[in-house]
């Protein structure tokens, strides 16, 4: 069977999870695609866990009291699984039933939500994992078809407006405020959708990092629908 990723020089496509976590970054590939297609009905779990907000947070005491039919519990078996592979591994992985991200619109000119293509950074040498369950999935773009919006000359000049009654650098301005972590996509830019049930690891952007960071949005979520998410 064809890997769906396979002809992307950005992606690095696994068949297991030692491969996952042990396989180098290097040159373009920034992303790196443990490949499966899930069984069981995650639909089943969405439906019976409770929203509290527009985030929650789903413990694994929380999977394991749902009332489950047989396609349920493989789907809940899976997800437990992961939880368990990840935590061993040493990262620390939350499940979360999502709604919606909370938005940016304090400026009309810039964007850091989640929303927004952006990069992962973190102050010692870490990656993102995801993986989604149920609902609209992640995308990810190739760098070359991204460009940093903090050097984009009108957003640029705007910044610098913002900037003029502050104190400190211009360049540490823009970090403090994470406007340097996101992008725009390219004319004729080509995002790559992360799907449904395979686990992703990302490059971060820190200070022992060899390759790009790998930039990636969250999707606009499907009408009435809840997305289920991994992440770490």
């Amino acid at each position: 069977m064809k890997n769906e990723f396979s002809n992307n020089s950005q992606i690095k496509v696994v068949s297991g999870f030692s491969q996952l976590v042990e396989t180098n970054f290097s040159g373009t590939m920034n992303a790196i695609c443990w490949e499966r297609h899930l069984v069981g009905d995650f639909k089943e779990i969405v439906s019976k866990l409770e929203l509290k907000d527009n985030i929650t947070e789903i413990s694994i005491d929380d999977l394991l009291t749902l009332n489950l039919s047989a396609n349920g519990v493989l789907a809940r078996e899976i997800i437990l699984s992961d939880l368990r592979l990840l935590t061993d591994f040493g990262a620390s992985p939350s499940l979360n039933l999502l709604k919606k991200y909370e938005r940016d619109d304090e400026f009309d000119f810039i964007s850091t939500d989640v929303y927004s293509y952006h990069v992962d950074r973190s102050p010692f040498g870490t990656d993102t994992f995801l993986c989604t369950y149920y609902g609209a999935a992640s995308d990810i773009l190739p760098n070359d078809q991204a460009e940093q919006k903090v050097l984009i000359p009108e957003i640029r000049d705007r910044l610098k407006e913002l900037h003029n009654d502050q104190d400190g650098d211009f360049e540490d301005f823009l970090k403090d405020n994470y406007f340097d972590l996101h992008y725009q996509p390219k004319a004729n830019a080509k995002s790559i959708n992360l799907g449904l049930g395979h686990l992703w690891r990302l490059s971060v952007d820190h200070p022992e990092q060899k390759v790009p960071p790998c930039v990636h949005r969250a999707p606009t979520e499907n009408d009435g629908e809840y997305r289920l998410l991994l992440i770490c």
